[in-house]
């Protein structure tokens, strides 16, 4: 779930109040708009987010007045250690309550430069989850911190996992100004420093619910951190990515090996209920009031599949996985994975949650809020060997399940078809004109355990 921090306007007249500086802050990028505006901390406030009950679910759990109050204690505590001299945001002891932005924020590119004194230890965190690592690269390391591999890993995912650690050391010395490029779809984060590529395409993990997918949004974040020593941020801008480049950014995240099995123009390669669906527009879409399950000519045992969908106001379909060419894709077939509006009125507090989008229907629950509302294109990666089935919703994995270990399903209805171990790839069609789009399918070869 999105934490969502309500801020009242006594808040953020604290904000305002903080300290004037003496410079304005540079023209932002086109396409970008400045978080900072080089002169008070207009659209910022304090969140000591580090504290005992700081955190996002903590902060969630407060009624509206102590969520208020708690962060107007906070915001008034900035200016005992943050200032702005000379267009530049200062921690001059790189300590106290973090910087957060008011707004939340999802699929980011950002831009931003700092600058530290010797020994310091500091970060900057995204959606409010840590972090991308900003530290000295040229001190001592007796802990093995990995100080040496230098700044933009995103320290707190698990030691050797994808982004964890820097592909490449870019530090400018302490004294001198670095530079951030940031980019972040989903979980799936890029980042430069100075240039160079030093996390390429890998997800920032959930440090607050181990396991789970970012929040859809949340704050950004300047982050303090003992021991003492200065740190310096400038020149901080946003460009908020929209749905159709967040697609290409997630499809070149999938890799390569992925081949078309939809032309565009045509139902070409595809079997079942086709006098149900159409091609309008270069996806295939379910006619309204038509179903049935449209699937490949060509079966599949391990694979991938990426695609774009679109759903109109209470649409419902799904993805047809393992399909044996007969029955109903959801009981007969592997699973039907579930593709919904899931905000539409006509389903409030009537869904179960193995019926959320991405659900393996009636076994297994996604979790619930990472697609775009009705009439926006969301991006899907579904992985599928042996028994294991991995969703990616617009760049957040909201499930990961072993069909093999389901015993329990929704209405006490077995799933007879879970356990097939080959079968074709499709649509489940239930009435409504949901598109599909940009569907490529890559073959995994079986691992020689199975």
């Amino acid at each position: 779930m999105a934490y969502r921090l309500l801020l009242s306007p006594v808040v953020v007249a604290v904000g305002l109040a903080l300290a004037a500086g003496r410079a304005d802050a540079a023209d932002p990028p086109k396409g970008f708009t400045a978080l900072f505006n080089g002169k008070d901390f207009t659209g910022w406030h304090g969140w000591a987010i580090h504290e005992k009950g700081g955190s996002p679910a903590d902060l969630a759990r407060l009624s509206p007045a102590e969520r208020k109050a708690k962060i107007a204690k906070w915001t008034a505590a900035v200016k005992d250690h943050w200032k702005i001299e000379d267009g530049e945001i200062v921690n001059p002891h790189n300590s106290g309550p973090f910087l957060a932005t008011n707004k939340e924020y999802g699929d980011i590119e950002l831009l931003l430069e700092w600058k530290i004194t010797p020994k310091v230890d500091s970060g900057l965190y995204l959606r409010a989850t840590p972090q991308i690592q900003v530290w000295d690269a040229t001190e001592p390391d007796p802990r093995g911190l990995g100080k040496a591999k230098g700044s933009g890993g995103m320290w707190n995912n698990k030691a050797g996992s994808p982004g964890r650690d820097p592909l490449v050391k870019a530090d400018n010395p302490p004294g001198q100004w670095n530079k951030f490029r940031i980019i972040q779809v989903g979980d799936v984060t890029t980042i430069y420093l100075n240039g160079k590529l030093v996390v390429d395409h890998a997800k920032l993990q959930n440090f607050w619910k181990k396991g789970a997918p970012l929040p859809k949004t949340g704050a950004i974040i300047l982050q303090t951190h003992p021991p003492e020593g200065e740190i310096r941020w400038r020149n901080i801008f946003v460009r908020e990515i929209p749905p159709d480049e967040a697609n290409e950014i997630l499809r070149k995240s999938a890799g390569t090996g992925f081949r078309p099995v939809f032309d565009g123009k045509t139902l070409a390669g595809w079997e079942g209920a086709v006098q149900n669906y159409e091609v309008r527009d270069g996806a295939i879409s379910c006619k309204p009031k038509k179903g049935g399950v449209l699937y490949t000519t060509d079966r599949y045992t391990d694979f991938a599949v990426q695609l774009e969908y679109k759903v109109p106001p209470g649409g419902n379909n799904g993805l047809a996985i393992r399909y044996p060419g007969k029955g109903q894709g959801s009981y007969d077939g592997m699973c039907e994975l579930q593709i919904l509006d899931d905000d539409a009125a006509k389903y409030v507090n009537k869904l179960d949650p193995r019926q959320f989008t991405g659900s393996a229907y009636g076994m297994a629950a996604a979790t619930r809020g990472h697609g775009r509302p009705a009439g926006e294109w969301n991006f899907m990666l579904v992985t599928v060997q042996g028994p294991t089935i991995r969703v990616e919703l617009n760049g957040a994995t909201t499930l990961t399940t072993d069909l093999s270990q389901v015993t329990e399903y929704m209405g006490n209805r077995k799933h007879p078809g879970k356990d097939l171990k080959e079968g074709h790839f499709g649509f489940c069609g239930h009435n409504d004109p949901v598109a599909f789009r940009n569907i490529a399918i890559k073959p995994i070869p079986a691992s020689p355990s199975r």
